[in-house]
């Protein structure tokens, strides 16, 4: 099937699942001290382009279309619709909340650095030739079409605190390795999720706990100033700035699990080693990819007043250009104007006729008549998009930043993969530490 690595599209869920295991001794890798202190007499030896690619296609890969069966209207029962909280229509290897896919997936080996592509970076008329290409198993071609080189050598961030672990030096990034980084772009789900929480079915309102607890910019949209939203706390409607931005990076961060679980377990399917692991220092990894990154002061990232002396500057990534095109754009300025044009942009982004994911004739979605489809799904109310315009200009105006906690981008975790080195697991582990797959490729590779 395809140029699936062999024994691959047989391999056993179950197995997988029982076997997966973080695996980080590899070929030409050094353990420095301790009692399973180890110097591999091996060379290091790089994951073949196929081995990469099925990782890749675990993490990342486009194969078909969400089936998004929600109401998109309330209907016969109150209260009961907002489908329209659907981003996009097409599916992923990894789940995504409402089909955002906000993460993208970055690849680091000793030949460079890549950025792979979502389904929202390819032309939506090019959707159904990909999903053909995972179907017929054609993974290596599919991670092809999907790469962006940003990078023509293997980056890195400081090998150092409070960059990188101490424990993880010896073995993270390493000569050999393949190293996946996901990176989560919050703006696009934060603006969605206010579009749905101002709307007249949720009518959320939130105050900002770094502020007094007072309004976060939506005050005069409060019931009790004769708007739509719920401002009595006894309601149970009333929210924090904190709460907010920490469900939207949580978010953020179960999509990045769900890649580094894939990630596992098709590492083990294939028969290679590697291992999740914190990433350290919030900025470090964009920075180290290319981000375009932004010095704010850190008074101004809490809203405080400034010291009137010299302070501490927070970097923050607020997008991704390389050669002239912008790879990933957050709805936030510098990229807009301001937030009130980066929320309207996010509108059209769904709703533009001809070419928003709403209304572009429903071609790249799993529905019969995509088209009667799409015109069904109700645009969002003029209430919620001034709320959330308020909303969202009051914390980028205090807080310098979109989100105020962390700015557009969020990473937490990398994985890495490589060849394991089998001497190092026979001098120290039972047989067992080794399934039969990695022994037999092991064998594979060494051969050749």
């Amino acid at each position: 099937m395809g140029d699936i690595p062999n024994g691959l599209a047989s391999f056993p869920l179950l197995t997988a699942l029982l076997e997966r295991r973080s695996r980080r001794f590899g070929a030409g890798f050094r353990l420095n001290g301790g009692p399973l202190a180890f110097e591999s007499q091996r060379a290091p030896a790089p994951l073949s382009t196929a081995e990469e690619a099925a990782l890749a296609f675990a993490a990342n890969g486009v194969n078909g279309y969400a089936l998004s069966e929600l109401p998109f209207d309330t209907g016969d029962r109150p209260n009961a619709g907002g489908g329209h909280i659907m981003v996009h229509f097409v599916g992923r290897t990894v789940p995504s909340g409402d089909a955002m896919h906000l993460t993208t997936l970055f690849v680091v080996n000793d030949e460079g650095a890549w950025m792979l592509r979502r389904p929202q970076d390819f032309p939506r008329d090019q959707v159904p030739g990909l999903v053909e290409l995972a179907r017929a198993g054609r993974l290596q071609e599919l991670y092809e079409r999907s790469r962006v080189r940003i990078a023509d050598r293997r980056v890195d961030v400081p090998r150092a605190l409070p960059y990188l672990a101490p424990f993880n030096t010896w073995s993270a990034n390493v000569t050999g390795s393949t190293y996946f980084v996901p990176i989560a772009e919050l703006t696009v789900l934060y603006i969605n999720v206010l579009l749905s929480f101002f709307d007249e079915e949720w009518r959320f309102f939130f105050v900002d706990d770094h502020n007094g607890y007072q309004p976060a910019g939506i005050a005069t949209f409060g019931r009790s100033r004769g708007g739509h939203l719920h401002d009595d706390p006894r309601d149970g409607r009333v929210g924090t700035v904190t709460m907010m931005e920490s469900w939207i990076r949580e978010f953020g961060t179960v999509e990045i699990g769900g890649m580094v679980q894939s990630l596992g377990l098709m590492a083990g399917a294939i028969g290679v080693g590697g291992f999740p692991h914190f990433v350290g220092y919030p900025g470090a990894w964009p920075a180290a990819l290319g981000f375009r990154m932004l010095d704010i002061p850190f008074s101004r990232t809490i809203g405080a007043p400034a010291s009137g002396g010299p302070e501490l500057s927070v970097p923050t990534a607020i997008g991704l250009e390389q050669g002239g095109e912008t790879l990933i754009k957050p709805f936030c300025p510098p990229y807009y104007r301001d937030m009130e044009t980066a929320v309207r942009a996010f509108i059209d982004y769904k709703y533009a006729q001809g070419r928003g994911t709403f209304r572009d004739g429903g071609a790249a979605t799993a529905w019969k008549d995509g088209r009667s489809v799409q015109a069904g799904i109700p645009a969002y109310s003029d209430h919620a998009i001034a709320a959330t315009i308020a909303y969202c200009t009051y914390i980028y105006e205090r807080y310098g930043r979109f989100p105020a906690s962390s700015g557009p981008f969020t990473n937490l975790v990398a994985f890495q993969a490589h060849h394991v080195d089998p001497d190092f697991y026979a001098r120290h582990y039972r047989a067992d530490a080794l399934t039969a797959t990695l022994r037999a490729h092991g064998a594979d590779w060494h051969r050749s």
